[in-house]
């Protein structure tokens, strides 16, 4: 995985996936807070999560947004989808992400398309199995990008030339 150090001249989106309203309960009764999740990207292959939690509405979203610009990321793109196949379990949530054809468009549930469309991949074909809470398929989808590695990393660590490695 490839953090980014600086975000300087990045033109970052966001995205809100999702919000929620918890309580806590105390001596002198309830307390209500929001907690949001917030995607950030680029979409050209930069992307990150933050969770931001406050009394208010707009205030958690942009201790989200915050958060979420110090979690960013560099994902490998490859003609608009991704390069290969990848399976990840965090938590109760576990998502299949599978490279398609060029036209497909992004086929994925709304915490993942969220993602997903964050870093600019067109063309994906995804799948979440278990939980669907949001929190755990953002940081799915989040750990199953990031470990994604371009065709030029698998040549460099193979020593063969890129086109050896489309080849098989």
């Amino acid at each position: 995985m490839k953090k980014v150090n600086s975000i300087n001249g990045l033109e970052l989106k966001e995205r809100l996936v999702a919000i929620k309203r918890v309580s806590k309960v105390t001596k002198g009764g309830r307390t209500m807070s929001l907690a949001a999740i917030v995607v950030v990207g680029n979409e050209d292959g930069i992307v990150g999560y933050g969770l931001g939690k406050a009394s208010e509405v707009s205030t958690a979203i942009a201790k989200g947004t915050e958060a979420a610009k110090k979690n960013l990321f560099e994902v490998p793109i490859h003609n608009g989808t991704i390069p290969h196949e990848q399976k990840v379990r965090y938590s109760g949530a576990q998502v299949m992400l599978k490279p398609a054809s060029e036209g497909t468009g992004v086929v994925a549930g709304g915490a993942m398309r969220a993602v997903l469309e964050s870093v600019g991949i067109t063309d994906v074909l995804a799948k979440s199995h278990g939980s669907s809470n949001p929190h755990n398929l953002v940081k799915a989808t989040c750990l199953a990008l990031s470990k994604m590695r371009s065709p030029m990393d698998v040549a460099k660590a193979r020593g063969v030339s890129v086109e050896k490695v489309f080849k098989g």
